[in-house]
């Protein structure tokens, strides 16, 4: 199989399942038991939240661990709310993952105030439209660093700067962006999650501006830091400070491979097929392209062997067209017509060329140009 789907989740690393299998095996204590084999997994625990904060790199803050990013961004949004007093505007993003839309909406049910902000033809946020919408009455702004469908990068830093300039906090979606491209200083949280940068699903994290904690979420034993309740799993802590560590260490090498790649499938297109999203500013390992007619999703019935998605695999089986697209402005027919390969370190670039020229190729055939 050739995997070019690496926005809905990435191989994981063997570093990271060789420094699991340690603490799903014989190292299993309960890292929140005083007992000495208790002390070693709650260190290792330390050590793998010492690595994730690393890889993010803000300053003047603390991580927690949480059980995914949805969660984080759940925690962060649904939190930060309950403590705010005299405060009821949220204002986030048209393209925003659901965690967080569907989050937002679920507040606005609740009595607070929702503004969604447009985007352009290109994916991005015009910062004027940002400024106008903010007042002393918004409490948290929630912007994506990078879209998971079409891989934009928003100026995360200025928008966190207009938030800060009315007293708002400042929400940044960090998943598709850690370990790919730098998280600017400006959030007051950020969410992250493992399974996107080589290591095991089931674990996220939300990194907190110290003195802007959110209120817990979850309720029981504070294990958290008195902040999030939970028996927290060592084996997917480490995990994640594995692969966070590796994201660290070999980001630059990372990149230049992913740039490798970028050219070659974009080499190998026929000048059919459009690229959705900003050309500049936008991370080169998400390639979303659209060519008007065709039926993408017959395209991926056709190459089984070939792993790419019509956009979030969190929707792919709704049977919408995708938020995003729409928002960009396509047609739904337009953007039943996208598709999104996603790929990264263990892409090799046979693997890229073999399937966008399969692609393109299936995709002639039904529109009557096969060669």
């Amino acid at each position: 199989m050739i995997y070019l789907d690496y926005q809905a989740t990435t191989p994981v690393a063997p570093e990271v399942a060789d420094a699991m299998r340690p603490w799903i095996e014989e190292k299993f204590a309960n890292p929140h038991s005083p007992s000495r084999w208790g002390r070693e997994a709650a260190a290792a625990i330390e050590m793998a939240r010492k690595e994730v904060s690393e890889a993010i790199g803000l300053t003047g803050g603390r991580l927690a661990f949480t059980g995914s990013a949805t969660e984080a961004l759940n925690w962060a949004l649904k939190g930060t709310l309950e403590k705010t007093k005299g405060r009821n505007r949220i204002v986030t993003v048209a393209t925003e993952h659901a965690a967080v839309l569907d989050t937002c909406e679920w507040l606005k049910g609740r009595g607070f105030d929702l503004t969604r902000l447009p985007v352009g033809a290109d994916g991005l946020l015009n910062l004027e439209n940002v400024k106008a919408e903010l007042d002393d009455r918004v409490a948290i702004v929630a912007v994506m660093l990078v879209n998971n469908e079409i891989g934009v990068i928003q100026p995360i830093a200025e928008i966190a700067e207009l938030a800060h300039e009315v007293g708002a906090l400042m929400l940044c979606d960090a998943v598709q962006g850690l370990g790919r491209v730098e998280i600017p200083e400006g959030p007051d949280l950020a969410a992250v999650s493992a399974h996107k940068i080589h290591g095991p699903k089931g674990i996220g994290a939300l990194w907190m501006r110290d003195g802007v904690e959110p209120a817990p979420l979850i309720h029981g034993g504070g294990q958290e830091m008195g902040l999030r309740s939970g028996t927290l799993s060592p084996a997917l802590c480490v995990g994640f400070g594995v692969a966070a560590k590796l994201a660290t260490e070999r980001r630059q090498s990372d990149h230049e491979h992913v740039e490798e790649l970028w050219i070659a499938a974009g080499s190998s297109l026929m000048t059919d097929w459009i690229i959705n999203g900003s050309m500049t500013q936008r991370y080169h390992g998400n390639l979303n392209i659209c060519w008007p007619g065709v039926d993408a999703a017959r395209i991926i019935a056709e190459l089984r062997d070939v792993a790419f998605s019509l956009g979030s695999a969190c929707a792919s089986g709704s049977g919408r067209p995708s938020h995003v697209l729409r928002a960009i402005g396509l047609s739904d027919r337009d953007a039943r017509s996208s598709i999104r390969l996603g790929f990264g370190r263990y892409t090799s670039k046979e693997e890229v060329l073999d399937a966008v020229n399969r692609i393109d190729a299936a995709a002639r055939t039904q529109r009557g140009l096969a060669a």
